[in-house]
C-alpha cells in the first residue's frame, strides 16, 4: 500500500510538471542573461557554443523587441559582460549583484516587475548556482521558465547536468536555442524569419 501511494504521488508530480510546459508567446516572453562575464566564461568548457547561442537569442530579442535583463556578478572581480554579447545588446545596462540568486536583488525584481512577462528564457552561468537559484525563485513566483541547455554552462559537465536536472525537477522547460527561436518565429516566410535564418545558419 505504501509503495502504491508513492507511485501515485510520483505520477501526479510528473503530470503537474508536464502541465507547466507551454509554447512561447512573444507577446509576454523576455530574456534573462546571467553573468556571462570575462573571468567566469574563461573557465567554462563550452564557451564558444554558449556565446554563439546567447548571441542568436539576442538577435531574436532585438528583432521582436523582447524585454531583456542582464546581470553581472561582482564585476570588479569577475570582469564585465563579454564583448561578443555587448555588441549584440540594444543597450548595455547590467544589473550588478553579489547574490547568486538574481531574485534576491532589488534592482532585478524592480526591472522584472516593470514588464508583463509570463515566460522567461533563462541563460548564462553557472547552471548549478546562479542560473538554478534564479530559475527556482522565478518559478516560485509563477513565471514559466525556459532554459536552453546549449545556452547555460558550468565549470564541469557534472555540475552543468546537475543544474539542468534540478531546474527540470522544479518545473522549468529544458529546451534548446533553436527550439526557442522557432517557437517565437511561429512561421516561415516572414521578414523576421529571413533575418533570423542568416543568424541560425
Amino acid at each position: 500500500m505504501f509503495s502504491i501511494s508513492l507511485t501515485y504521488v510520483s505520477v501526479i508530480n510528473t503530470f503537474l510538471v508536464i502541465m507547466k510546459v507551454s509554447l512561447l508567446n512573444r507577446e509576454n516572453t523576455g530574456l534573462v542573461i546571467v553573468d556571462v562575464q570575462d573571468k567566469l566564461m574563461g573557465v567554462m568548457g563550452r564557451k564558444k557554443e554558449i556565446i554563439d547561442n546567447i548571441v542568436k537569442l539576442l538577435h531574436l530579442s532585438k528583432i521582436y523587441d523582447l524585454p531583456l535583463i542582464l546581470t553581472e556578478q561582482y564585476p570588479k572581480w569577475l570582469g564585465p559582460t563579454l564583448p561578443e554579447l555587448k555588441d549584440s545588446l540594444p543597450v548595455y545596462e547590467p544589473l550588478n549583484k553579489v547574490h547568486f540568486n538574481c531574485c534576491d536583488v532589488e534592482a532585478f525584481n524592480n526591472r522584472l516587475d516593470s514588464t508583463d512577462l509570463k515566460d522567461i528564457i533563462l541563460m548564462g552561468v553557472e547552471s548549478h548556482i546562479c542560473v538554478f537559484q534564479t530559475c527556482f525563485s522565478l518559478i516560485e513566483r509563477g513565471y514559466r521558465v525556459h532554459v536552453p541547455q546549449d545556452a547555460v554552462d558550468s565549470r564541469t559537465e557534472a555540475n552543468w547536468r546537475v543544474g539542468l536536472e534540478l531546474m527540470g525537477e522544479k518545473g522549468a522547460v529544458i529546451t534548446s536555442t533553436e527550439a526557442v527561436i522557432y517557437q517565437v518565429l511561429k512561421k516561415a516566410g516572414t521578414k523576421e524569419f529571413k533575418e533570423m535564418l542568416k543568424i541560425i545558419k
